[in-house]
């Protein structure tokens, strides 16, 4: 495979006693778009910022187009295309006059690519960017941020706060700039939209790296186990697969697999006399879901284990 059009390589990255990012590394291609998802405080905007020079990182090393994010931020800058959750506008310019403000930032042509976006995205060039709705604003930033064909998209919760439509065409975008060979970082949490587009996703929880697949893959091998009559005799260890999250309600169990085949899975739990069982193949918002309930159920159990430690006592 060609070299990253963006890597992180075991980035640490904290805040006072919070680890925001805690040696992650995943990296993208061209062609291909990327999802970084997960909860508030993930880190998913800390990788970003990091990506692109306005943070450092306290060990690691990230790269953006083959430069150093650390030491040639300004450079990056100027050659990736960046949408943040809630852009910075001059509002008292019309669409068209930011549109001619930023141009003097890139190279001839910007203006005209521009405005071509912008009527793509039918907004008027003369309004106000304070008349401008939510969705229209977003809809500026983006075009901003195409204008100079840049050779990596980054979005961070672009979509928040839009109606569907709007979201629907942000995304749509998204895969009309990887299907010219350009490479797209998209952080969000409207997971199930995200699925529709994405090639790649990541998983950051509390600034750990939980996974990193190909979405398709990812579903493929991905399967939830319902356990009915009987599932207390299975024993999780004996079954192919990667055990993720585990709960119970009454006498029915619900299994979460990855790197699962369901046959195999099938073959293994048909062992067993009596149990009644279904499988099923997740979303990707429910295993999204899951891994988050099985981090949460990991920390309850550290900080009780921690609680119930006897600590030492002062003569």
């Amino acid at each position: 495979m060609s070299e990253p059009i963006f890597c992180l390589n075991d980035v640490t990255k904290s805040f006072r006693n919070v680890h925001a990012l805690d040696h992650v590394s995943f990296a993208g291609h061209s062609g291909e778009v990327v999802a970084l998802l997960g909860d508030n405080g993930a880190g998913k905007t800390t990788a970003i910022n990091i990506l692109l020079g306005s943070l450092k990182p306290d060990s690691g090393q990230a790269r953006v187009l083959g430069m150093d994010s650390s030491r040639q931020s300004l450079e990056i800058r100027q050659q990736v295309g960046f949408v943040p959750d809630r852009p910075a506008f001059y509002d008292w310019m019309t669409v068209d006059e930011l549109g001619w403000f930023a141009s003097g930032f890139y190279a001839s042509g910007y203006h005209e690519q521009y405005r071509a976006q912008i009527t793509k995205f039918d907004v008027p060039l003369k309004k106000k960017i304070r008349t401008l709705s939510k969705g229209m604003q977003a809809k500026v930033s983006l075009s901003l941020s195409l204008a100079h064909e840049p050779h990596l998209l980054i979005l961070d919760e672009p979509t928040s706060g839009l109606d569907p439509l709007i979201r629907r065409e942000f995304l749509e975008s998204m895969v009309d700039v990887a299907a010219r060979g350009h490479g797209v970082l998209l952080a969000s949490h409207q997971v199930s939209e995200v699925e529709r587009v994405a090639d790649v996703v990541v998983i950051l929880i509390k600034g750990k790296l939980i996974l990193k697949a190909r979405l398709d893959e990812l579903k493929s091998s991905a399967c939830e186990i319902i356990l009915g009559s009987g599932a207390t005799q299975v024993d999780p260890h004996g079954i192919p697969g990667r055990l993720i999250h585990r709960e119970t309600s009454g006498h029915q169990q619900q299994w979460l697999m990855l790197d699962a085949d369901a046959e195999q899975l099938k073959l293994r739990l048909d062992e067993y006399e009596g149990l009644t069982y279904e499988l099923r193949h997740p979303s990707l918002e429910e295993i999204l879901l899951q891994m988050l309930k099985s981090s949460r159920v990991d920390q309850k159990a550290a900080s009780d284990s921690s609680r119930e430690t006897p600590q030492p006592t002062t003569p």
